[in-house]
């Protein structure tokens, strides 16, 4: 539709971050969108004559930004959610595997509808799944995750997991919660054709995900990885997350993560892992040179006891970093926009300290770094014309931050800030710190039934 027969919507009197490549910021101004696309920003009033206007918004006590987007989930995990407190990772994993083996389509339909309202009311606007789990019979639960997706309206990428490398294998699953190597691979394709959407403004797009290397035989990461590039998707998977990971990758395959992955086919500009939290210089060196990115999970991290990763490393030698939330049994809030704050607070207290990070730089890492990681940072990422129309408004005229005189400070270092307005395509997801596109309260109602149906079934063998 051309911009001028496109109906528009207009935000002025606000301030405004537009995460462009010389940090643009308005301590007044304007956002024109026009149908799908962001038609203009800039200082001040928006342009006179302007026709079809359909919706005028004054922005006054509010804060404009590019909508956060996540770049590493597990939505199935909202059932499951405050199990296993007080666990590292491999332990984690060994306790919570026999109960994740049991999921079936209802259950991560409402999970998936959980996580996804839990984020878009926050302010996130682009979502991911990372969805590995697959029992045998249990529906089709990579259509009910782009489905629930799809009806509540968020931009969405579904890294299509696989795991083969079962606990008689050396891996960690248990036996019965893996899939065949040739299954695995048949399934994805089948998936990234089904669902892929390669245009524009797609609001679905699928990866190739295989789980991790301890899930994973080596064969399906090398398959994986030519499937991906056969089919023109992104690759993901999750990597250096624990010294037991680096341990296990040494004692399996001769070497650490990074090279592994090498080895692999699996370090690039169209892939990226989650967590990378134990890497060297070398390994960093080798995600720069290569574009490969990172997904960093900060409050996943902390909760798994798994350290902290060497984001301003990794920022200053030019490897793409975003933010992730990480499945909510080991990230309860669910919440993006509290890792904004998190990222920043965790990374000073590593080696760099106060320098580790800044408001402005946790916001880049939410918005245009995560665009970055998901290949699709010339769509959105930023407030510039041309661009897709995701964007939240933030109140912070409040109470938890009307004495913050910076609105970018106030949304990163303070309380979280209400979601007045959050537009995804241009169309209205949150209105008021509410959703307006699913029902928070039979999200929440359903959600419990089918947790509740779950632990019935683990307790009934």
């Amino acid at each position: 539709m051309a911009a001028s027969a496109a109906a528009r919507t207009i935000i002025e009197n606000c301030a405004i971050a537009t995460v462009d490549a010389n940090d643009t910021e308005y301590a007044s101004g304007y956002v024109v969108v026009a149908g799908n696309r962001i038609e203009s920003v800039g200082a001040g009033k928006a342009p006179d004559g302007l026709d079809n206007v359909v919706r005028r918004i004054d922005g006054t006590g509010h804060l404009v930004t590019p909508g956060l987007v996540n770049t590493h989930h597990h939505f199935y995990q909202w059932l499951t959610r405050g199990m296993a407190t007080d666990h590292n990772l491999f332990n984690w994993l060994v306790a919570l595997y026999p109960t994740w083996a049991r999921i079936d389509e209802p259950m991560v339909k409402v999970a998936a509808q959980g996580s996804l309202a839990m984020m878009a009311r926050g302010g996130v606007t682009t979502a991911m799944d990372h969805h590995y789990v697959f029992p045998k019979g249990s529906g089709d639960l990579s259509g009910a995750v782009i489905g629930a997706a799809s009806d509540m309206g968020v931009r969405f990428t579904l890294a299509r997991g696989s795991m083969d490398r079962s606990e008689k294998d050396g891996g960690l699953p248990p036996d019965f919660a893996v899939e065949t190597l040739e299954g695995a691979l048949a399934a994805t394709e089948e998936t990234v054709r089904k669902h892929h959407d390669a245009s524009f403004d797609a609001m679905t797009q699928v990866a190739v995900a295989p789980c991790s290397p301890f899930s994973v035989s080596t064969e399906l990461m090398k398959q994986g990885a030519q499937l991906a590039r056969r089919l023109g998707v992104r690759l993901h998977t999750h990597g250096s997350e624990t010294v037991e990971e680096e341990q296990f990758c040494k004692e399996l395959f001769g070497m650490g993560p990074t090279d592994y992955f090498e080895s692999t086919g699996w370090l690039g500009s169209d892939v990226w892992m989650a967590h990378c939290v134990h890497m060297n210089d070398s390994n960093i060196a080798a995600f720069a040179r290569t574009g490969t990115g990172v997904a960093h999970c900060p409050s996943s991290n902390a909760r798994l006891a798994a350290g902290i990763a060497r984001v301003p490393d990794m920022l200053k030698a030019g490897v793409p970093v975003g933010l992730g939330v990480d499945g909510t049994a080991s990230n309860e809030s669910g919440e993006l926009h509290t890792e904004l704050r998190n990222a920043l607070l965790i990374n000073r207290l590593g080696a760099h300290r106060e320098a580790a990070l800044n408001a402005r730089q946790a916001l880049r890492l939410g918005t245009y770094g995560g665009a970055q990681v998901l290949g699709r940072a010339d769509q959105i990422g930023s407030l510039e014309a041309g661009k897709l129309a995701d964007l939240v408004m933030w109140k912070v005229d409040g109470l938890g931050h009307s004495t913050i005189a910076d609105p970018v400070t106030a949304i990163v270092f303070g309380a979280a800030a209400p979601v007045t307005l959050s537009l995804v395509n241009g169309k209205p997801v949150v209105e008021d710190n509410h959703l307006v596109t699913a029902d928070e309260d039979a999200i929440a109602r359903d959600a419990r039934a089918e947790a509740q149906r779950l632990a019935r079934i683990v307790a009934q063998g």
